[in-house]
């Protein structure tokens, strides 16, 4: 009896051991948030080829919406997705004439013509309506969104994803969503596109363990960070401009689970958030590695709430980019 209280005991041991050393782990490798911008990412080019200094998100908005589209290595896939959104964007104003957007693409250090393809549309359409930045280096995902975000001229500012894989009219449904929440007194809200209404056939398709990693994931999405939101992940989201400068202003994750970490974001600042089903097609040329990707967003949830528990990371202040 005495030598398995010493094995409990040891276990115990080993395992508060091992939490520490995860806890110091956390801390000592955090992030800061990096807001700092290389001088070529300032600016813009005009149809004409001209340079032209990005604005702020601090500043006042000056159009109805902002789109923001991070691309990596898209040069294939994009133009599908841009011509679909513009046509919508141009059909709206059509209907509405009040109606003002833009387009941002936000070539995240792509190897390929990513970055070309986007311009053409600048010409097509005019800088103040398609314009590309392009990031010297890959940050991820998360860094291209907040990068775009940050340069957004929108009273709304909604991310999608390059491959077009949301039909982009459901814009009406998650904007309708997003009007459906109480904006007072901050003119804060988030509308999340949704797949989770596709969930069963998407199990009925998928591996046995491509659908262990999924519900993994989602149980450590629940315990570690976000409840109450089924599909965190979705490219399809929809932010009032005070919502966004708010949670993207704190934003660490550059990567994958950078969705996880706004949306934990908005809820320590009791943002109302509104999940709206959308249409979704899986487009092929996913950047995603099945396994891998889910090990390392797995490990980017537990260390996103370790991190905010440690101190490592705080709320930040609305800062502006350099």
């Amino acid at each position: 009896m005495d030598f398995l209280c010493e094995i409990v005991q040891a276990l115990v041991a080993l395992a508060a051991l091992g939490l520490i050393v995860v806890l110091i782990m956390a801390h000592v490798t955090a992030k800061m948030v990096n807001l700092t911008r290389h001088e070529k990412e300032k600016y813009f080019l005009t149809a004409t080829g001209e340079k032209e200094l990005f604005p702020s998100l601090h500043d006042p908005y000056s159009r109805e919406l902002s789109v923001v589209i991070p691309a990596y290595n898209e040069e294939l896939r994009m133009p599908v997705m841009l011509e679909e959104t513009m046509e919508y964007l141009e059909n709206r104003r059509k209907e509405h004439p009040s109606f003002t957007y833009e387009v941002i693409v936000v070539d995240d250090g792509s190897k390929d013509k990513t970055t070309e393809v986007a311009l053409g549309y600048t010409r097509k359409y005019g800088a103040d309506k398609v314009r590309v930045l392009t990031q010297v280096k890959n940050r991820g995902k998360g860094g291209a969104v907040r990068m775009g975000t940050l340069s957004s001229r929108g009273k709304l500012i909604l991310m999608a994803d390059a491959d077009g894989a949301t039909k982009f009219s459901d814009l009406d449904k998650v904007e309708a969503g997003l009007n459906d929440l109480n904006l007072k007194p901050e003119n804060m809200a988030i509308a999340c596109g949704s797949r989770a209404h596709l969930e069963k056939d998407s199990v009925a398709e998928r591996s046995m363990f491509r659908t262990f990693l999924m519900y993994g994931f989602h149980f450590l999405v629940w315990f570690f960070c976000v409840r109450g939101i089924k599909d965190t992940q979705c490219g399809f989201k929809l932010f009032t401009r005070e919502a966004a400068l708010k949670t993207f202003s704190s934003l660490h994750v550059e990567r994958w689970a950078f969705d996880v970490e706004l949306l934990y974001i908005a809820q320590c600042y009791k943002i109302p958030i509104a999940e709206v089903a959308v249409n979704w097609t899986e487009i092929e040329g996913s950047k995603l590695i099945p396994f891998w990707s889910w090990l390392q967003m797995g490990t980017d949830l537990i260390f996103i709430r370790l991190r905010y528990i440690t101190g490592a990371w705080k709320l930040q202040s609305q800062l502006k980019t350099d």
